[in-house]
C-alpha cells in the first residue's frame, strides 16, 4: 500500500502540473500583442513598402533600385533613426518615411519658424538642398512650435514662403517627433546615412562646415554603395543672405514673458499677476537684462498683452541686435504700431500684425545699448527677445 501510495502520489502531481502549464499557455496565448514596435532592418527583396516605393519612382534604374534594396544593415555601432510619426500636415511633400528614404542621405532638422537660431541657419540648408539634392540628399525640417500659435498651419506656410524653404516640412504640433529623437533643442540636426542609421549630430547654430562635409562624406560613400558614377563636389557653401552673429560677444540671455515661461529678467517690482491686468509703473532705478512694462498688461502662461490703449516697454541689452516675437489680437490689416528708440534714436516705426519674429533694432556693435519701445494698439503680445 505504502509503495503503491508513494508511485500515485507523484503522477498525481506531475498531471496537476501539466494542466497548470496548459491552462498558463493558453492565458498568454489570448493577451493582446503590446510588443514595441522595431525599426525594420529587411535587408532582402521581401520589403513590399520599399519595392512599391521604388517601382513608384522613374527616375531609378533597374540597377539602383537593386542596389538600394540590397544594401544590407550599415554599421551597427550606429542607432537606426526613429520615424516621422504624430505629423499633423506636410508641406512641399507627401509624408514620407525613414523606410522609404533608404538609399539617400537623409538631414532631420528640428526648428520653429521664431527661433532666430534657427532662422540663422536656413542659409545654409536651403543652400545644401539646392546643392545635394541631386546627389541624393533629403532635408527634412521638422517644424515643432514652442508657443501656440506656431501649430497653425497658415503660419507655418507663410514662414516657409516667406524663407523660399523648397525642402519638405513636417509640422510636428505634439512633440511626437520630437520625443521620438529623444530632443530637446532648436535648432538640431540629425543626419542619417543610406542605411537608415544616425551618423552625425549637432545642436543649435554654427558648425555649418562640419556638418557640410560630413554630409559629403556620406554622399560620396551612396555613390560608391549605388555603384553610381561621378564624385561629390567637396567646396563648402557660403551663403550670401548667412548672418554672421557672434554668439560669445552677446551678453543678455533669452528673455522670456508670461507667468510660465518666464527665466526671470522682469524688472517690475509688481510682478506678475497669473491671467490678470496689473497697471504697471516704470521704476525709477532699472538694471541691465531685465524688461520694464508700463501700461495696462495682462500676463497670459506664454506672453504679455496689452489691455490699454497705449503701452510701453524698456530694456538695457547687451548685444549688437534686438528681436522680439510678437503678434496683435487688432487684427492683421489694422494691428498694433512699434515705434522704437535705440540709444535715444528712433527707427522706423513698425506694424505688428501676424503673430512672428520682428527685428526692432541692430547697432553698430557689441556692447550695452538701451531700448525703448511704445506700442499703439490693444491687442499687442509680447512674447520673447532675442538678440545676436
Amino acid at each position: 500500500m505504502k509503495k503503491n501510495n508513494f508511485i500515485k502520489k507523484p503522477v498525481l502531481a506531475v498531471i496537476v502540473l501539466v494542466f497548470v502549464a496548459a491552462a498558463i499557455a493558453y492565458i498568454e496565448s489570448q493577451k493582446p500583442d503590446i510588443s514595441l514596435p522595431t525599426q525594420n532592418t529587411n535587408t532582402g527583396n521581401t520589403n513590399t513598402q520599399l519595392e512599391n516605393n521604388l517601382s513608384s519612382n522613374n527616375e531609378l534604374d533597374a540597377k539602383t533600385e537593386d542596389a538600394i534594396l540590397s544594401l544590407g544593415v550599415g554599421d551597427t555601432k550606429y542607432p537606426l533613426a526613429p520615424d516621422f510619426v504624430g505629423i499633423d500636415k506636410w508641406i512641399n511633400s507627401e509624408p514620407l518615411k525613414i523606410e522609404e528614404l533608404r538609399g539617400k542621405v537623409v538631414l532631420v532638422d528640428f526648428w520653429t519658424y521664431t527661433c532666430i537660431n534657427c532662422i540663422r541657419t536656413l542659409p545654409y540648408l536651403k543652400d545644401w538642398d539646392q546643392k545635394y539634392r541631386d546627389k541624393g540628399l533629403v532635408i527634412v525640417g521638422v517644424h515643432t512650435p514652442e508657443f501656440e500659435f506656431e501649430k497653425d498651419y497658415d503660419n507655418v506656410l507663410k514662414a516657409v514662403n516667406q524663407y523660399s524653404i523648397k525642402y519638405a516640412v513636417a509640422q510636428d504640433n505634439y512633440y511626437a517627433t520630437w520625443q521620438s529623437y529623444q530632443n530637446r533643442y532648436w535648432p538640431h540636426k540629425f543626419l542619417i546615412d543610406i542605411y537608415g542609421r544616425v551618423r552625425y549630430d549637432h545642436i543649435g547654430e554654427g558648425g555649418y562646415e562640419e556638418t557640410e562635409k560630413a554630409i559629403q562624406e556620406l554622399l560620396q560613400e551612396r555613390m560608391e554603395k549605388l555603384g553610381e558614377k561621378g564624385n561629390v563636389d567637396f567646396e563648402t557653401s557660403k551663403p550670401l543672405d548667412a548672418i554672421n552673429t557672434s554668439s560669445g560677444k552677446i551678453g543678455t540671455p533669452e528673455i522670456y514673458l508670461g507667468y510660465q515661461f518666464s527665466r526671470g529678467n522682469f524688472g517690475n517690482p509688481e510682478g506678475f499677476g497669473q491671467d490678470t491686468v496689473i497697471d504697471y509703473a516704470m521704476p525709477s532705478k532699472i538694471k541691465g537684462n531685465n524688461v520694464y512694462l508700463e501700461g495696462k498688461w495682462k500676463s497670459n502662461p506664454d506672453n504679455m498683452e496689452l489691455m490699454s490703449d497705449g503701452g510701453s516697454f524698456l530694456l538695457v541689452f547687451d548685444a549688437k541686435s534686438v528681436n522680439i516675437v510678437a503678434g496683435s489680437e487688432a487684427g492683421s490689416e489694422a494691428g498694433s504700431e512699434a515705434v522704437t528708440f535705440l540709444d535715444n534714436k528712433k527707427q522706423n516705426p513698425q506694424n505688428i500684425s501676424e503673430f512672428k519674429l520682428y527685428n526692432l533694432a541692430n547697432a553698430d556693435g557689441y556692447k550695452e545699448h538701451l531700448l525703448k519701445a511704445t506700442i499703439r494698439g490693444k491687442g499687442f503680445k509680447l512674447y520673447t527677445f532675442t538678440f545676436g
